[in-house]
């Protein structure tokens, strides 16, 4: 059973940093595409970074690209992001989640199975 949990949100200035953490306490994310998605209030969910199940590609939205950086440590089962310069726009609701993938990572909420419980991201101007 893939159940993930995030860790790592908070409130932070802008142009100020943060690190998310994505678990899997189910031991079994070696085999799954992963992806960020985040969702702030009165707006759809969006796909901010995605990697696939072997860590060698990935793809950022672009009001992200250059800023967030996706990686995963499979030997841990642990998937983060690194977001630095952030800005008050990157406000949200940030979600792991792993998709019934190995070679590409959707962008696409839907095609996500599991998905973690949200971590607050605020980004204060």
């Amino acid at each position: 059973q893939v159940q993930p949990v995030e860790s790592g949100g908070g409130l932070v200035q802008a142009g100020g940093s943060l690190r998310l953490s994505c678990a899997d306490s189910g031991r079994t994310f070696s085999v799954f595409a992963m992806g960020w998605f985040r969702q702030a209030p009165g707006k759809e969910r969006e796909c901010v970074a995605t990697i696939n199940g072997s860590g060698k590609t990935t793809y950022y939205a672009d009001s992200v690209k250059g800023r967030f950086t996706i990686s995963r440590d499979i030997a841990k089962n642990m998937m983060y992001l690194q977001m630095n310069n952030l800005k008050p726009e990157d406000t949200a609701v940030y979600y792991c989640a792993a998709a019934r993938r190995f070679s590409t990572a959707p962008r696409v909420a839907d095609e996500y199975s599991f998905w973690g419980q949200g971590t607050q991201v605020t980004v204060s101007s």
